[in-house]
């Protein structure tokens, strides 16, 4: 077998298709598919990138799939910070500075916050985690979530399953892998069982000290993005779960000055 399909045959596995499966979305023969994972016949770049749309293989496999074929990566990975990038850095800060005063935060596929607006600064700031730091690492700190968060068995449980599907739609990431291993070893996390009949959405209910703050997230990623910087981000935008919350965000915002 070579290593083109090896790789093949693999993502094959994890979306769980047969080679007749795989055949009939691709329109090409079984015996296809089956020599091309053999070695017996070799694949055209169109046929590799058809192939990867079918099994959702994430844009940096598909680069390890082309080089493994023997053609040149073309998923490039640019800097945040580069000409190119400009603009849409420039989108993505306008996207949460304008969502104050609700907290909202980037982070990378390895869980980094990449980017914070000020109120996320400011509460994420209360429980020590600032820009370029590593949530997963936070998390796997015993006790510290069940600190600052309420409710942190039920949300942990949230997090745990969100990560252990993130790795595997990825193809297996040592660093998720990791935090699944220590958030399924959370006691909080273990005792979890859920309510029935469960609610309309999670909250994660933030405290500290006499602040109580019960928010509720949605996420945006770039529509159409081919870079890898750029597929790997993920915005999150919280809101406020209730009136008190949201009064609270106000005059948070209200206290806190303005950046310079």
């Amino acid at each position: 077998m070579t290593q083109f399909g090896n790789h093949l045959r693999e993502w094959r596995n994890a979306r769980r298709m047969s080679q007749l499966d795989l055949a009939l979305e691709a329109d090409v023969s079984a015996r296809h598919i089956s020599f091309l994972e053999t070695g017996r016949s070799e694949p055209s770049r169109p046929m590799i990138l058809h192939l990867s749309d079918i099994l959702d293989i994430p844009r940096e496999r598909r680069n390890d799939m082309l080089e493994a074929a023997g053609y040149a990566a073309i998923y490039q990975r640019s800097p945040l910070d580069s000409a190119q990038m400009t603009r849409l850095q420039s989108a993505m800060l306008t996207l949460i500075n304008q969502h104050d005063p609700y907290p909202a935060i980037v982070k990378d596929r390895l869980w980094t916050i990449v980017e914070m607006n000020e109120m996320a600064k400011g509460l994420f700031g209360i429980a020590g985690l600032n820009k370029g730091d590593n949530m997963l690492e936070y998390m796997a700190q015993p006790g510290v979530c069940a600190q600052a968060i309420e409710n942190w068995g039920e949300v942990g449980h949230h997090v745990l399953t969100r990560i252990r599907n993130e790795s595997r739609a990825l193809g297996g990431v040592p660093e998720l892998d990791d935090a699944v291993v220590a958030l399924s070893q959370d006691p909080d996390i273990a005792a979890h069982s859920p309510e029935t009949p469960l609610p309309p959405i999670i909250s994660t209910v933030y405290r500290a000290g006499d602040l109580r703050l019960p928010l509720f997230s949605t996420f945006a990623q770039f529509g159409g993005a081919e870079d890898l910087s750029l597929t790997e981000l993920n915005i999150e935008l919280m809101f406020p779960a209730d009136e008190h919350a949201e009064a609270t965000l106000r005059a948070l915002a209200g206290a806190t000055p303005e950046p310079a």
